[in-house]
């Protein structure tokens, strides 16, 4: 039998749940998207993604950056790019 207070914990970590816009904010992470050939590394810290393939190097954002902005949805909130004003 649960005791009442794993119930009451059980019951917050769901009502906090449903409310992820306003109870979550991510800072930073690290995951691993398998993508066709290889693995890459995907990065959130700050606000800013980066991955560690040749598309992200050379265009700022990649397949592997998009499917985790897809999959985290409104979840993220990344710094807007501000190009150069020179």
């Amino acid at each position: 039998m649960l005791n009442s207070t794993l119930i009451g914990t059980i019951e917050k970590a769901k009502r906090y749940a449903e409310e992820p816009d306003r109870r979550i904010v991510f800072h930073a992470f690290r995951v691993t998207v398998e993508g066709d050939n290889h693995e890459h590394q995907v990065d959130f810290d700050g606000g800013a993604w980066s991955c560690d393939c040749e598309t992200f190097d050379r265009d700022g954002y990649c397949p592997h950056t998009m499917t985790m902005e897809r999959v985290l949805g409104d979840m993220i909130t990344p710094v807007p790019i501000v190009e150069d004003q020179a």
